[in-house]
């Protein structure tokens, strides 16, 4: 039988008919592309399992990108438990011009010497700066003024969708997978059923033609042409191992904003549908202008230096509809605390009183335990896994009580820890992130034609047998003669 495929990247009633019209042969290259990927699953897992039913009862599997990701959880605790607390301290001011208009800032500078983070690092030091403070006189050193340009950011994608939707929305993995499916599959509007956005599951940040000009004519029609690039946005992934083969995740028909079908949609689905459509519209806005400002106040003997940091919105541009959200790892590197913090009118010269002054005791945090944005991130920056598996495989570890989840972030179980440090012991290398991460490009190759597969699994079948029958775990057991009809024999490549 002659056999085709039709494609289509949105369930709506023109999509469906359009890829009707236009089928096309099966591409044996996907095709094997999938069934490589499938068979290391299966060498990996249905090999390794076994030894860990043996060897660690309670732990129920290993898998390529599954135990991977454990590890990526196991060694952050690790990190956390091994971090040694810095005490440091800082020193704060606030000042009055001549109109009393207020202003505050940070030491930087002290007996001409640039400040560095633990240079304070007692109570008696910042006592002693503090008292200085408080008997000096002041007045403004240098004002610098710069107009900075920001970008939007491009459509979602499978990760940054569940990133987004972790910071902003508090959802899971795939807890975001299993309403945009819904939102995918179709919502009933009055009297038809229609897809509200495209397919899911993509690491392509790309849009049509045709959706690129509608969103133009919607940003025209809602803010106004000031607000439009003079020519549309194109964008391009940045993910190593991007596949790019479906458009970015945007909504099926520009007529249908948010607001507009409220009623039909549930209060979840509405804020994840929501939080697509600002993305998408946001990406063909035109590029928010602020203007930073940067004010030295310096003591009258030049041995006290603070500096004011603020910068205000000179032209909104996309962030009149969609900013993006921060995790943990981020926060320190935001100058978002510094949008739209108001400097009053100063200039250089200009004499200053000291309103009030402080220190402050700090002290050097661990590294935040992974959150659902923060991992799939992660696991994105490494290379490891596909869009389309990130839930499932943090799902799984969870299912497994390898992991748990307190307060939206990961803690590995003694179970998982266990099993990372035995998979690390003896099978180190294939659960090393360059290693998952290489097995990805390779089948990428074998999607893209420049790779056979079956080469691919006989190479890594090979050196991984070579690894099983010399590496002494332990002999066999009655529970490998009892269980033998359930274990296959991975001996050989179909």
């Amino acid at each position: 039988k002659k056999v085709e495929r039709v494609v289509f990247n949105e369930i709506t009633k023109n999509s469906i008919l359009n890829a009707m019209k236009n089928p096309r042969t099966i591409n044996s290259e996907l095709v094997e592309a999938y069934l490589a990927r499938r068979a290391l699953d299966h060498l990996i897992g249905f090999s390794i399992s076994p030894i860990l039913w043996r060897k660690l009862p309670g732990s129920r599997s290993a898998g390529r990108v599954q135990s991977v990701a454990l590890r990526l959880i196991s060694e952050r605790e690790s990190e956390i438990e091994k971090f040694e607390t810095t005490e440091f301290w800082t020193v704060l001011a606030s000042f009055l011009n001549i109109k009393n208009e207020l202003c505050s800032g940070k030491l930087i500078e002290y007996n001409k010497e640039k400040l560095k983070k633990f240079d304070i690092n007692s109570k008696e030091y910042a006592d002693e700066i503090l008292t200085k403070v408080q008997i000096s006189n002041f007045q403004v050193s240098k004002i610098e003024k710069k107009r900075v340009r920001r970008n939007p950011f491009p459509p979602f994608t499978t990760s940054t969708l569940q990133q987004e939707a972790s910071r902003k929305l508090g959802f899971s993995a795939s807890k975001t997978m299993m309403i945009a499916q819904k939102l995918y599959e179709g919502i009933k509007l009055s009297k038809e059923t229609s897809g509200l956005i495209t397919y899911m599951r993509t690491d392509g940040v790309q849009i049509g033609s045709e959706s690129i000009n509608n969103i133009r004519n919607r940003i025209s029609l809602d803010y106004g042409k000031n607000f439009l690039p003079d020519s549309p946005r194109l964008y391009k992934s940045k993910a190593a191992n991007a596949q790019e083969a479906h458009e970015a995740i945007r909504p099926t028909n520009f007529d249908l904003d948010p607001k507009s079908i409220s009623s039909f949609l549930e209060n979840d689905q509405f804020k994840l549908y929501d939080l697509i459509w600002k993305r998408t519209i946001s990406s063909q806005m035109q590029s928010a202008e602020l203007d930073k400002t940067s004010v030295d106040i310096t003591s009258n003997d030049k041995n006290l230096v603070f500096r004011i940091n603020g910068s205000q919105i000179y032209f909104s541009g996309f962030l009149k509809v969609y900013k993006e959200g921060l995790d943990e790892n981020n926060l320190d590197k935001s100058d978002e605390n510094e949008d739209n913090r108001i400097i009053p009118p100063l200039k250089e010269n200009e004499s200053l009183n000291l309103n009030s002054s402080e220190n402050l005791q700090h002290f050097t945090q661990p590294p935040p335990r992974y959150t659902d944005a923060s991992l799939v991130k992660k696991m994105e920056e490494l290379g490891i896994g596909r869009p389309s598996t990130y839930a499932s495989i943090l799902k799984v570890l969870i299912d497994r009580s390898y992991v748990t989840k307190e307060s939206g972030k990961y803690l590995p179980e003694e179970r998982g820890r266990i099993l990372t440090a035995f998979l690390t012991n003896f099978f180190g290398k294939y659960i090393e992130y360059d290693f998952t991460a290489e097995l990805e490009k390779n089948l990428d190759k074998i999607s893209d034609g420049k790779l056979n597969y079956k080469n691919l699994l006989k190479d890594f079948w090979t050196d991984f047998k070579s690894h099983l029958d010399n590496n002494s775990i332990d002999g066999k057991s009655e529970f490998d003669k009892n269980h033998a009809q359930q274990i296959p024999k991975l001996t050989t490549i179909p």
